[in-house]
């Protein structure tokens, strides 16, 4: 299969305003029937795959809500009966030297 090659880069003034980033050229590889088809279309193929590009940065670097919350449920357990989380952190105040601080249902 012939493959064109598409150097993809900033050459706009409007793109250029809108980021402070030192901008590179990078390369792409594509088969020659699709550089055709880009070629007989108004589009700005540039910024089209710069933002391509950076929403599936975002949508990486995202974290999947989903897959928290069943982990989160898997290793979620019940405290043990008795167990007193305003204790443990008076515990830790003192361990720190900070005092206990007074609440109006303090003991």
């Amino acid at each position: 299969m012939a493959k064109t090659v598409l150097n993809v880069c900033n050459t706009s003034i409007t793109g250029m305003a809108r980021t402070k980033d030192k901008l590179v050229r990078t390369t792409i590889t594509l088969p020659s029937s699709l550089k055709e088809k880009m070629q007989r279309t108004d589009v700005n193929w540039s910024e089209t795959i710069r933002q391509m590009i950076s929403q599936r940065l975002e949508e990486e670097g995202e974290p999947n809500m989903a897959e928290a919350i069943i982990l989160n449920e898997r290793v979620r357990r019940d405290a043990p009966k008795g167990w007193s989380s305003l204790e443990v952190i008076k515990q830790w105040r003192r361990k720190r030297g900070m005092g206990i601080a007074t609440t109006r249902n303090s003991s």
